[in-house]
């Protein structure tokens, strides 16, 4: 497992040194308008990189068996701040959305650490009810009803793509965990209603379902972005403009250094560089699959199946929304994407599926 544990780590190195360099190319004109400066954001991209690094550093140190004594308190004091960003005065409103907290001149984002939380608690949950896991009631409706009311606080803010990752989430590790899948199918089917009012009931999601299907019905509104994306990777051909050379961030594309960075780097290093991130991702997963299928614990197996199905699935659906194959979603591209929240928790979640196999292999 060590080789497989160097190569999840190395990947995740040279991600994150990709995401510094896009995230200068990206913004340093945007910032340099706003305040003179343009090293802004890269600034506190790093500041942020220390952090994660001590946060994994940490995360590495401890005996992860230890996190399940305190997977239930951990998810509870994870859940705290996502009911203060819906106090008024509290929380920082960004384009209508409630999804930061204001601390000490930084933004703090809740979701990412619930994302964390909640693959240690089902960790933990669907290891200790193992003998109740075919029962519907006893093992499969009580992570269900709190992977409902965190969802229902994320929707308050509102954020259905995070809603939408922290069901992913969890349905895969019930899966792996053994659950029913006639449990699961039910409990999906009984959704669909509710998701259906929630994409099709609300007038800008519902927007943004049109916009997908043909940008060119408001070039304007709702389509502008995604077709500001769409001229971004064409524009950037086999090998790109240059780094630093794109034109798209030029106040064209919103959310360029976050959201829409994959388009950043398909413009400015190509279909050349688009790929290798992606050959990046996918190595990066398939490291992670043979350090789930090497552990014997199941604690900590399920813990490395949550850490690899939230990065696949947010770098799936970040780049399917840069590409025009998925609606738009306010997701980040793990490692790559500015903001402090996600990298800080990105690495945490890394590093407890490192300090797994590690412990792992000297128990073996």
């Amino acid at each position: 497992m060590r080789n497989a544990r160097i190569s999840v780590f190395v990947t995740m190195l040279v991600l994150i040194c990709i995401g510094i360099v896009m995230i200068y190319s990206a913004s340093s004109i945007f910032t340099w308008q706003a305040s003179g400066e343009s090293y802004g954001l890269l600034k506190k991209q790093c500041l942020y990189l220390f952090i994660g690094c001590i946060a994994m550093v940490c995360t590495m140190a401890v005996d992860y068996h230890l996190l399940r004594r305190i997977a239930k308190p951990l998810l509870i004091f994870s859940v705290i701040p996502l009911v203060l960003v819906l106090v008024p005065g509290i929380s920082r409103e960004v384009g209508g959305a409630k999804r930061w907290l204001h601390i000490a001149g930084f933004n703090y984002q809740p979701t990412e650490f619930v994302k964390v939380a909640l693959i240690v608690y089902l960790a933990d949950y669907l290891n200790r009810k193992a003998a109740y896991l075919k029962e519907f009631w006893r093992g499969f409706v009580p992570p269900i009803c709190v992977l409902g009311v965190i969802t229902l606080l994320v929707l308050l803010q509102p954020d259905l793509g995070t809603a939408v990752s922290f069901v992913v989430l969890t349905f895969t590790m019930l899966f792996v965990s053994g659950i029913r899948l006639s449990h699961m199918v039910i409990s999906a089917v009984s959704a669909l209603p509710v998701l259906y009012l929630l994409v099709f009931r609300v007038p800008y999601r519902r927007a943004r379902i049109l916009a997908f299907l043909n940008p060119w019905l408001d070039p304007q509104g709702t389509g502008f972005q995604i077709i500001q994306s769409q001229i971004a990777l064409g524009s950037g051909g086999i090998f790109g403009l240059g780094l630093g050379q794109g034109r798209q961030k030029l106040f064209y594309l919103p959310a360029a250094h976050t959201d829409f960075i994959f388009s950043i780097i398909t413009e400015e290093l190509g279909l050349v560089g688009a790929c290798a991130v992606i050959l990046l991702f996918i190595f990066l997963i398939w490291q992670m699959g043979r350090i789930i299928r090497k552990v014997n614990d199941p604690f900590g197996k399920l813990v490395c199946v949550g850490v690899m199905t939230l990065i696949a699935f947010s770098a799936v659906v970040n780049i399917g929304v840069s590409i025009g194959a998925l609606p738009t979603k306010g997701l980040p591209l793990p490692f790559i994407s500015y903001g402090g929240s996600s990298l800080v928790f990105y690495m945490v979640a890394v590093g407890l599926l490192l300090n797994v196999s590690k412990s792992e292999e000297v128990a073996l």
